[in-house]
């Protein structure tokens, strides 16, 4: 994580620990002394979530603000890399329907189209995803996580088939290229969200 998302980090801590102690001369020494020893606190959660993953740098800078929350809480984990996915492929079928005029010659045509399709089958397995996640529960937890693997495998597995359809066309354009490195972002974040989802299994609830 860089220096600078750390900053934010520490002054969003503080203004909220500021905020919480009624005492605003107290808060001010004691935020202050204790900021550095919290803000460590959380890396080391987010940091130890995404151990289990493949793309580890992509997990923590993408699931670091919900450290606060998320802590040692696997399904939390798990909710929040669905979450930050189902965000990164809404804004790929954004970015897809703006430049499927950038087109050129049949094949590419048919890979922009074909991701569209694709991308909005996965948005549609992550936001079930995302319904299950938010209701897990002991007695139905072996079906829900069964449920939870097919459609996240699934969603992984569209958005691999939209990158090998650009791979199969001529084209290097800017644009293709920028569809491209999006859509490996998508995957990847969709990948680590399998991940954590595999931990939650291990784990249990």
């Amino acid at each position: 994580m860089s220096s600078s998302s750390s900053i934010t980090f520490s002054i969003l801590l503080l203004s909220l620990l500021v905020a919480l102690n009624p005492n605003p001369s107290l808060a001010s020494t004691s935020s202050n002394d204790n900021t550095n020893d919290i803000v460590t606190q959380y890396s080391t959660y987010v940091r130890n979530a995404c151990n289990v993953t493949r793309y580890r740098r992509l997990c923590i800078r993408t699931l670091w603000p919900f450290a606060i929350v998320a802590r040692n809480n696997t399904s939390k984990w798990a909710r929040a890399s669905v979450a930050v996915t189902i965000t990164d492929t809404k804004r790929m079928l954004r970015l897809l329907l703006k430049t499927q005029r950038s087109a050129v010659g049949e094949r590419e045509r048919i890979a922009w189209s074909d991701c569209r399709e694709l991308f909005v089958d996965s948005l549609d397995n992550l936001y079930k995803s995302l319904a299950v996640l938010r209701t897990l529960n002991a007695d139905e937890f072996q079906r829900q996580i069964s449920d939870l693997a097919t459609w996240l495998s699934a969603a992984l597995t569209d958005e691999d088939t939209c990158l090998d359809g650009f791979e199969e066309t001529s084209s290097r354009s800017r644009t293709v290229r920028m569809v491209r490195r999006k859509a490996t972002k998508c995957m990847r974040l969709c990948s680590n969200a399998l991940a954590l989802l595999n931990k939650l299994a291990f784990d249990g609830l």
